[in-house]
């Protein structure tokens, strides 16, 4: 969803900002296919960077949590059983559950307990790069669109419409899956998606730059 907001809200304000100071369709067709593919790479490249060093940061987590595992066993196993105990069970019970835990594999309930790694919540970097500029690409398609079939005279106004019509769409389904107001995301999405195409096509007024 937020990739997607991204998509749209990047890609339709470059487009305004262009409309205001262009006569003809061809700049604006331009800067929204550069802006589509520039903020895709971008969030795919961003996402992976920073995936990527989370992921070094689990690994490094991992391969210190097996030297404790070898230099202080008893240690570590208290804190597994203070966990289950602060987590709720009785102090004889968190010891027991910890004990059986650590006899099947111990590294794996460590770094599952005590570190929060786990198979779902575990960074993946390539993944996560694709569906982060997936979901920018998708999200800028849309505007693309509205630039390529928009009557020219009235581009900036169908650019911002149409543009505000997917992102409270957008807005509307990510309330409902989350359980929020959909009232208030409406209105956030409107107020920033607004300030954001007004002020580049207020840009593109100022500079008065006639382009093609």
């Amino acid at each position: 969803m937020l990739g997607a907001n991204d998509g749209i809200l990047s890609v339709a304000s470059l487009a305004i900002g262009v409309a205001t100071a262009s006569d003809t369709r061809e700049p604006i067709i331009l800067a929204v296919v550069a802006g589509l593919v520039a903020g895709a790479l971008s969030m795919a490249a961003g996402e992976y960077v920073s995936v990527s060093s989370q992921t070094d940061v689990e690994r490094a987590d991992i391969e210190r949590e097996k030297q404790e595992l070898v230099d202080m066993p008893g240690i570590e196993l208290q804190r597994l059983a203070q966990i289950y105990e602060d987590r709720g069970l009785k102090k004889g019970t968190a010891l027991l559950v910890a004990q059986e835990l650590t006899e099947k594999d111990a590294l794996a309930a460590h770094v599952r307990d005590e570190l929060g790694i786990n198979a779902i919540s575990q960074a993946k970097p390539i993944q996560a790069a694709f569906a982060s500029g997936a979901a920018f690409t998708l999200g800028g398609l849309l505007p693309l669109l509205a630039a390529f079939f928009s009557p020219l005279q009235h581009i900036e106004y169908v650019l911002y419409g149409s543009s505000i019509l997917f992102l409270i769409l957008l807005g509307t389904l990510a309330a409902i899956t989350g359980g929020s107001s959909i009232g208030k995301a409406i209105i956030r999405i409107t107020f920033w998606g607004t300030a954001a195409m007004g002020l580049t096509a207020l840009v593109g007024h100022l500079f008065n730059v006639q382009v093609g």
